[in-house]
């Protein structure tokens, strides 16, 4: 990394350091530990029982459990705790209406888990509308080829399917996934993972530098490479299968790409100077970066099947932290040539650039939302780095965080959340928040370092 440093300018050191503070990539998975820092009381109520277990044998994962949780972590559910609950019914049968509307839940989860065969388990679960069950008795009719029939319209999903045990996890995330859709009407964003870097203590391990991979929640980490040199900026291919990632195990930023389930990887380049920053094109076929070949840190587009480089910026200033529109027409990225660094954006057949941010004393790592309504960016006032939203259309900005050193944002796929890394207190953690601000979590880091998450798309 000094090699790196000393090639640049004493005015491009001043920034950098900045951009390297956003480009890095360092999370810890080994603590479950979740704080909820805000907004249980704005989400939706809602009752997640038990599933009922048929079988003797102890079961691979609590299923009921995972959902519950997954749904909290949306921002826009608060499940009932267990012990509030007036009973634990399996089916929509056995559910008494009346009581659960008394504890204002309109919506209820309730589920059983049979084990079938050697390591099969059937899963059983449905959604029930208390209210209209409540309203019609459970015993709704309709009309069907001039005849009164009996409907069940309360029972919004009801599903069956045989998993296997390893299969637990992934399954609740899809319960979770379908529950979140049929109530909000947007796609839930469960069955996700996130990449990082974790960084150990230097000093007791020889490889410190980690590329990691966990479902959405932290949750079952993977190891992909190990290196004694700093690994930076991960960030996920469209399809799910490839992560671009930058490294310095030569002793020089190199960017790679690397297949998550063959772990087999590929140096994309290896120019003099700063190679940083990649970012996938909505369509999967270019990557985004930032390279110095040229003298100067500049913004260039790679076409990954011809190797052919197309360079975007052409300034004195430095441009970094380049990503793209949902459409794929234009980059976000940020520049200092206004003076501190802010956001802007070029559109790709015009070569038009514009500015974006105004508020605050500078702005970085800008992301545009699934829907290209809002820009997601680290905003800095007085001196503390908070996470910030800006309308598109009319420029409002809202600061979504209050902790003074929040970095690295990342967006759900489905727009919902935003994953962050934090330093509170002078500990890390990884946080998340809702779009809105109104809801927030965070987990703290046992070991380790935490810095530049990055949200998968959806995986299925």
């Amino acid at each position: 990394m000094s090699n790196w440093i000393l090639k640049l300018t004493s005015k491009q050191l001043k920034f950098t350091a900045v951009v390297l503070f956003f480009f890095g990539a360092q999370v810890n998975a080994a603590t479950t530990e979740i704080i909820i820092t805000g907004g249980v009381d704005s989400a939706r109520p809602i009752g997640v029982v038990p599933f009922k277990y048929l079988g003797s044998a102890t079961l691979p994962e609590n299923l009921s459990e995972v959902v519950a949780s997954d749904l909290q972590r949306s921002g826009k559910f608060n499940p009932l705790k267990l012990s509030l609950m007036p009973q634990f019914p399996t089916t929509d049968t056995e559910i008494n209406y009346a009581a659960w509307a008394q504890k204002g839940i309109d919506m209820v989860v309730v589920g059983s888990v049979e084990a079938t065969g050697l390591n099969q388990y059937s899963v059983t679960f449905e959604l029930i509308d208390v209210l209209r069950a409540q309203a019609t008795g459970g015993q709704a009719k309709t009309l069907e080829n001039g005849k009164l029939v009996m409907t069940r319209d309360h029972v919004i999903e009801k599903r069956t399917k045989t998993i296997n045990g390893s299969d637990f996890r992934q399954y609740a995330h899809i319960i979770s996934d379908i529950v979140y859709e049929k109530l909000t009407g947007e796609r839930g964003a469960f069955l996700t993972r996130i990449a990082y870097i974790k960084v150990l203590d230097r000093k007791t391990n020889p490889k410190p530098f980690r590329l990691v991979i966990a479902d959405y929640d932290n949750v079952n980490p993977t190891t992909l490479l190990s290196s004694p040199e700093p690994l930076m900026s991960p960030t996920w291919s469209p399809d799910g299968n490839t992560l671009a990632y930058v490294s310095f195990e030569n002793k020089r930023s190199q960017i790679y790409l690397q297949d998550i389930y063959t772990t087999s990887r590929t140096r994309l380049t290896d120019f003099p100077g700063i190679n940083g920053a990649p970012n996938f094109s909505p369509d999967g076929k270019k990557l985004a970066m930032v390279l110095s070949k040229d003298g100067n840190p500049e913004i260039y587009v790679m076409d990954l099947q011809t190797r052919n480089l197309t360079r975007i910026t052409r300034n004195r200033a430095i441009d970094t932290e380049p990503s793209w529109t949902p459409d794929g027409k234009s980059l976000i990225f940020t520049s200092e040539r206004g003076g501190k660094p802010q956001i802007y954006q070029v559109n790709l057949a015009t070569n038009r650039k514009s500015r974006l941010t105004f508020e605050g004393e500078m702005n970085l790592g800008g992301a545009v939302t699934p829907d290209n309504s809002q820009l997601v960016i680290v905003n800095r006032t007085r001196g503390d780095y908070h996470i910030a939203k800006q309308d598109l259309k009319n420029g409002d900005m809202l600061v979504l965080t209050n902790t003074y050193l929040d970095e690295s944002p990342s967006i759900s796929p489905n727009g919902s959340m935003i994953i962050y890394s934090v330093l509170e207190n002078g500990k890390p953690a990884l946080a998340w928040v809702s779009l809105d601000g109104r809801f927030s979590f965070k987990e703290p880091v046992a070991d380790g370092e935490v810095k530049s998450p990055s949200w998968s798309p959806f995986l299925l």
